[in-house]
């Protein structure tokens, strides 16, 4: 594999995840938009929300590892060289940053800060 293809990482989220890729993509685009409208609409961050839903992201991330673990024909045993650590923290890390913003937004939306005017 001389080129990155974006259809080809495409091919295998697909062939790896079914139907629940596209469930994934959909909430992701919601949860942005709906974080991004509420980053509006209370005009910056509540840093307390912040933090309880920061608290929230390290269990997704631990829970984005075990669907990685689930849906792929390996264990974490099995990783060997750097580049399999590397794409270990990488779902950590992409589980930890929307778990961060789906908890945020959600919370938000539920209770939303109230203006001191």
């Amino acid at each position: 594999m001389k080129e990155l293809d974006p259809l080809v990482f495409l091919s295998v989220f697909q062939e790896m995840l079914g139907f629940w890729l596209w469930i994934m993509l959909a909430a992701a685009v919601v949860g942005v938009v709906a974080f991004v409208a509420l980053l509006v609409r209370e005009r910056g961050l509540v840093s307390r929300r912040l933090v309880q839903s920061e608290l929230l992201g390290i269990f997704g991330g631990a829970v984005a590892l075990v669907i990685m673990a689930r849906v792929s024909s390996s264990g974490f045993t099995d990783a060997g060289g750097p580049a399999d650590w590397f794409l270990i923290a990488l779902v950590y890390g992409v589980g930890l940053v929307a778990t961060v913003v789906l908890a945020y937004t959600v919370m938000g939306w539920i209770s939303p800060r109230r203006s001191a005017r």
